[in-house]
C-alpha cells in the first residue's frame, strides 16, 4: 500500500487518456487562463490538492468517477471506471454474483 497522495498520478494519466492540455483542463473548469496551466501543473506534481469541488469539475470533464483520484492502484482505477460506466442493473447483478461466493 502506498503512502503517497494518488491524486497527482491519477489526475495526469487520466488527463493524458483524454488528450487534453493542462491549460485546456483548467479553461474547462473554470480557471483562468493565464493561470490555468500553472495550477493544474501543481495538482500533477503533488505540490497542491485541489479541493472536491475542483475534483469533480475535473473528474466529469475527464470522464472518470471520483473516486478514481482516490485508488492506490493502477487495477483499482481502472475498475472504478469500468464499474461507473455500468447500468444500475449490471452493478447489482455484479454484486450479486461476487457475494454469492
Amino acid at each position: 500500500m502506498q503512502n503517497t497522495n494518488p491524486i497527482p498520478e491519477r489526475l495526469k494519466a487520466a488527463r493524458k487518456k483524454a488528450k487534453i492540455t493542462q491549460k485546456d483542463l483548467g479553461v474547462k473548469i473554470g480557471m483562468e487562463p493565464s493561470s490555468a496551466s500553472g495550477r493544474m501543473n501543481h495538482y500533477e506534481k503533488g505540490r497542491h490538492v485541489p479541493d472536491i469541488s475542483t475534483l469533480k469539475r475535473m473528474a466529469e470533464e475527464l470522464g472518470v468517477p471520483l473516486n478514481y483520484f482516490f485508488c492506490e492502484d493502477q487495477l483499482s482505477a481502472e475498475l472504478a471506471c469500468v464499474i461507473e460506466k455500468m447500468s444500475e442493473e449490471e452493478k447489482k447483478r455484479l454484486l450479486f454474483e461476487l457475494a454469492r461466493k
